[in-house]
């Protein structure tokens, strides 16, 4: 019994240790720490996610957004960023059991979309005014090229308005797994990240601000076409 125990301890150990080794971004300590760690080494060996970074600013306020096809999405920008992110997601998500410590560590903020969702945007608003980044899909759920379409949701507008925070669009392709959620890390892929350029949104340009997002998010690269 000992043997078996202190063999799971080493193996935990490791585990931890080669998060630790690669992560990249102050997640709040090493007990969230390793998570960054191994999420970029999925995004590099199994998504062959190019070595390439979203030019986010180093310091302040910003908002990523990106389109959404699958549940690597939120790894792959994790691993383009050298900051933490903190994502809005639906609060049934937040709550799904096994995974839900895990967005609580990683600073999620849950969104009641059949009930109070400006609950959300107030609490993502905090965040930005202290200087941090807020990361959304705004689809509000998974919506592949091949969808009905569909309008994006308008509280990244209000958000970027309300903050003076930039917005950074964000095109994901080449994921194997669309549609697919909780396997879709580890089906290989071979994803390009294509960024746009950051984004100012104002009450008086708010309709223009949206086109742009999803021209941008809604466009594919040139090789996936």
């Amino acid at each position: 019994m000992i043997i078996y125990l202190g063999l799971f301890l080493l193996i935990a150990f490791s585990i931890w240790l080669i998060g630790i080794i690669h992560a990249e971004a102050d997640w709040g300590g090493p007990s969230v720490n390793w998570l960054d760690g191994w999420t970029r080494l999925i995004c590099r060996y199994i998504q062959h996610l190019p070595k390439q970074k979203i030019n986010l600013p180093e310091t302040g306020p910003a908002i990523l957004v990106a389109n959404h096809v699958s549940g690597v999405d939120p790894l792959l920008l994790i691993s383009a960023s050298k900051r933490p992110l903190r994502f809005l997601i639906a609060r049934e998500e937040y709550e799904r059991p096994l995974v839900s410590w895990v967005f609580k560590k990683a600073g999620c903020i849950p969104v009641d979309r059949s009930g109070r969702p400006e609950q959300a945007l107030r609490q993502a608003l905090r965040a930005l005014q202290q200087g941090e980044i807020i990361a959304l899909f705004p689809h509000g759920k998974i919506h592949l090229d091949t969808d009905p379409p569909r309008k994006i949701k308008g509280g990244v507008g209000r958000l970027a308005s309300w903050s003076a925070a930039p917005i950074f669009p964000v095109r994901i392709d080449g994921v194997t797994a669309q549609g697919k959620v909780f396997t879709a890390p580890f089906i290989p892929s071979r994803v390009l990240l294509t960024m746009g350029q950051p984004i100012q949104c104002s009450p008086e340009t708010m309709e223009a601000c949206l086109e742009d997002i999803i021209r941008i998010i809604e466009t594919p690269a040139l090789r996936f076409y």
